[in-house]
């Protein structure tokens, strides 16, 4: 799966947004009953956790910050890592005691590892009632109730049209400026060391004008910035027919709308509204997508863009579909397209099957020539039922992975420092998305491309603001407001 970024503060492996866990933080009257939830691994969970929460809103169900409080406790679950698993493990551990004061707690483990392991978990967990896939979201009324009725319940079916693009999420630990938009779901890449391809089942695009509503909807309740989310965003693809051709406001003549068709109906509803996306990959990122990122000032100048690897044996093994010289090709492309300044950032893999000391060099030598400005990095970690615990030796002993790994991390600080100096007498604008974490006297937000300027003064949140930059850490950039 390719890494959604979350925030570009965090460098170590230890602290990456797919080994980290959120739980809702707003809490809402919408009936006696009261959900708990905890999301943990890509944005795509995090996306889903609001689905899950508006679909259970419609049954009556308020959310609630306070475990003890609640009559359902939900955790939104990620299988990309095995460390990942044994988070949500230890949380469910927890849960147990909850369960012990509380005996009518409903306990459900949604998502990925829902899917991977299926009705495993209910027996291997004894407190958990139900567990449902990431398709099957809207029978969660139905086994809730039959939770109540002491009958445990289990949806893993996986779909090939369900999007829930009828459904508006309810957002969940919202600043109110930034706010994530689904476009699609699945993913059709079969990388070798990846379980997503049977966690979330195959690719399918949402309607397009139901995403520019969406937005337009954030739009007039305060938002000024969209993430649009997919595991491979640049594959979008969405085919009219007779029945729906008349819903695209782009054209008549638009039978197919793609990933750069899409950006540009979202930029075009309002130029202060933000538009950003994750994941894109590497074989599927056009010249396309990157001319009309330049054309509108209001799509973010900032792509993911991951590599996991910079030796093109590796990346075979991988089954990434491209080599060394066709990922470069790509960030020449970027660099020549949208300028020096455009963020990039990538997902990085130490240790893959078989890797030998002058590979992982490629890997250090291919991050000597990008420059990225940040990435998530991990050391590999084989993962059941995909085609690498199928095909190939987990042979890198640990100690090397580890070692290798923080190579790759001491290399990245070093190019996230450089990158940032770099930025050290500019000026950006800035989308204030509310105090900065370190000093209720400090605002906080973002430039275009996506690193975090924290700056004295106060301003309301969900304006834009000019930050001149005087200094700059690995994650963040400090300014002073100029006119």
């Amino acid at each position: 799966m390719q890494g959604l970024i979350a925030d570009i503060d965090l460098i170590e492996e230890e602290k990456s947004t797919e080994t980290c866990g959120y739980k809702v933080s707003n809490e809402e009257e919408f009936g006696s009953k009261k959900l708990y939830i905890e999301s943990y691994g890509c944005q795509m969970n995090y996306s889903d956790s609001e689905i899950v929460t508006s679909i259970l809103r419609k049954e009556g169900f308020g959310t609630t910050s306070h475990v003890d409080q609640a009559d359902v406790i939900l955790i939104n679950t990620c299988s990309i890592r095995e460390k990942a698993e044994q988070t949500v493990r230890n949380r469910l551990n927890y849960f147990r005691g909850v369960k012990k004061r509380n005996s009518d707690v409903t306990i459900g483990v949604l998502g990925c590892m829902a899917e991977r392991l299926k009705a495993k978990l209910l027996e291997e967990e004894k407190i958990v009632d139900l567990v449902l896939g990431p398709d099957a979201y809207r029978d969660l009324p139905k086994l809730v109730k039959q939770a109540e009725d002491g009958e445990k319940g289990i949806n893993t079916f996986l779909s090939r049209e369900e999007t829930y693009a009828d459904i508006a999420p309810v957002r969940l630990n919202s600043n109110g400026v930034t706010a994530f938009i689904s476009i699609m779901r699945g993913c059709d890449n079969m990388c070798s060391f990846c379980v997503v391809p049977f966690t979330r089942g195959r690719e399918r695009s949402r309607d397009p004008q139901s995403i520019v509503n969406e937005a337009q909807n954030l739009l007039r309740q305060g938002y000024r910035e969209v993430t649009l989310l997919g595991q491979n965003v640049d594959s979008y693809k969405w085919s009219a027919n007779e029945n729906n051709k008349a819903r695209l406001e782009k054209s008549e003549e638009t039978e197919i709308v793609n990933f750069a068709n899409l950006l540009a109906m979202v930029a075009e509803i309002d130029p202060d509204l933000r538009v950003r996306f994750s994941t894109s990959h590497p074989k599927d990122i056009t010249d396309e997508v990157l001319h009309t990122m330049s054309e509108y000032e209001n799509i973010c100048k900032n792509i993911h863009l991951p590599a996991q690897s910079g030796n093109s044996r590796i990346l075979k093994l991988m089954n990434r579909t491209y080599d060394r010289e066709w990922y470069i090709e790509r960030i020449n492309a970027i660099r020549r397209i949208l300028g020096e300044e455009c963020g990039i950032t990538s997902d990085m893999i130490a240790g893959f099957c078989s890797e030998t000391e002058e590979e992982h060099q490629d890997t250090l030598s291919l991050m000597d020539y990008v420059k990225y400005d940040f990435s998530y990095m991990f050391f590999y970690s084989e993962r059941p039922g995909t085609l690498a615990a199928k095909k190939y030796e987990d042979d890198i002993p640990l100690e090397i992975k580890k070692r290798r790994l923080q190579e790759v991390m001491e290399k990245q600080r070093q190019y996230s420092i450089e990158r940032n100096q770099l930025d050290i007498g500019k000026t950006f604008k800035v989308l204030i998305e509310g105090r900065s974490k370190r000093s209720e006297l400090q605002m906080q937000g973002r430039n275009t491309a996506n690193k975090v300027v924290v700056f004295d003064g106060d301003y309301p949140k969900g304006t834009y603001i000019n930050v001149q930059i005087h200094d700059c850490s690995a994650g963040t950039l400090f300014g002073k407001v100029v006119a």
